[in-house]
């Protein structure tokens, strides 16, 4: 039996502490702080993920039931919820942010090289957003509508590996589309997106930075044909043309030529529009490029899901976006040790472990890992019978 560290000792120590001081060091985090330190402060919010808690109450109880293995967890001595929640309240919540894009550079080098169901070397992302409804009277700094306050979680995923690659948190007001104008456009990647972010003067300016966009049109589109491609259609693509946009005010946004692509789905008969500035790639695997949009809002409905960010330990916006933060931290925390340990079971099943084994002293990987064959699970030469028939 293994006597060392705790499970979730192992699991911290896949993360970059020294970076995380020196972030800790710019923001002033720690500055006149005489107990929970950002350190601790972020180990006990992890926990808080890691095993589905659901208020500081449940926080504080938890931990307070293991006092003789929370040094190991990094802390050293039990932790008030009082003191949790000031935490929240008062430390930056830039720092998490800032800690988490440090997280998910080290992530999207590991997944570079896997495959997202397409046979392409440029860097395929996936934008979305998400709204997380919210109570008016507890959180009045998020209105959305007059009896109704709520948050967006705008994310950019890489589609290799499932990685967040940008987050902004906005109330519920802001619409998607403008956050086109908070992104970096990288030269060569695809763009792709649902009809809440076509905006031609925007996707003009992703065309003209060397990136290619895939989003649908409009049932309003007013444009005129210049050419059409001959098309197959048996798979699905009814027509493949050049077109120009006619309204005035569209054309002097994008006055360039646009790809229209119509598709009719074998399977469901629905009939889809796509819009992108690429003309090389086959009508084909625009539309496949479509369909993988889809991963974003898997992403959103696997951390709603499984992390806690639908329900807030602190009604500040720095406390929920701290919260946030950190929950993503974890989800990238989790990819970069499945990936690293080479394990072949799914996000979801390594956060299921971890939850109901976080104090246990065995290592991670004989913790993580499954027996090869299902006669390994009965096993059992070292047991004494207990019946014998």
């Amino acid at each position: 039996m293994h006597v060392g560290k705790t499970l979730f000792a192992q699991v911290m120590e896949f993360l970059p502490w020294t970076t995380f001081h020196r972030i800790v060091d710019r923001y002033r985090g720690d500055h006149r702080v005489r107990t929970l330190r950002c350190s601790e402060q972020f180990r006990c919010m992890a926990f808080a993920q890691l095993t589905y808690r659901e208020s500081l109450r449940d926080i504080e109880a938890c931990l307070s039931a293991q006092r003789d293995k929370l040094y190991h967890m990094g802390l050293p001595q039990a932790v008030s919820r009082s003191t949790l929640a000031d935490a929240n309240e008062s430390r930056d919540w830039r720092i998490y942010a800032e800690f988490a894009q440090r997280l998910i550079t080290q992530a999207r080098k590991l997944y570079a090289t896997d495959s997202f169901g397409l046979d392409l070397n440029e860097t395929v992302y996936a934008l979305d957003a998400t709204t997380i409804d919210l109570c008016l009277s507890v959180f009045p700094w998020a209105s959305f509508r007059t009896t109704k306050a709520a948050i967006k979680l705008h994310t950019l995923l890489d589609l290799r590996g499932s990685i967040p690659t940008f987050i902004h948190i906005s109330d519920g007001k802001l619409h998607e589309v403008n956050v086109l104008d908070l992104l970096i456009p990288e030269p060569g990647a695809f763009y792709v997106m649902d009809r809440a972010y076509v905006d031609f003067d925007r996707l003009h300016a992703l065309s003209q930075a060397g990136s290619f966009f895939v989003t649908r049109a409009k049932k309003n589109l007013n444009a005129r044909r210049v050419y059409s491609e001959p098309t197959d259609r048996t798979s699905g693509v009814i027509c493949d043309q050049k077109i120009v946009l006619n309204v005035a005010r569209s054309h002097h946004g994008y006055p360039e030529q646009l790809r229209r692509i119509r598709y009719r789905d074998v399977e469901t008969g629905k009939r889809l529009v796509f819009l992108t500035n690429q003309f090389h790639l086959p009508a084909l695997t625009i539309c496949a490029l479509y369909k993988c949009r889809w991963q974003v809002e898997l992403f959103f409905k696997w951390i709603k899901q499984h992390l806690r960010i639908k329900r807030f330990f602190g009604t500040s916006e720095n406390a929920v976006r701290t919260q946030i933060w950190i929950a993503v931290t974890v989800y990238v925390l989790i990819a970069i040790i499945k990936k690293r340990l080479n394990l072949a079971v799914s996000l979801h099943t390594l956060l299921q472990i971890l939850s109901v084994s976080i104090f246990e002293k065995v290592q991670l990987l004989e913790a993580l890992t499954f027996p090869d064959s299902p006669e390994d699970l009965n096993d059992h030469r070292n047991q004494l019978q207990l019946f014998n028939f």
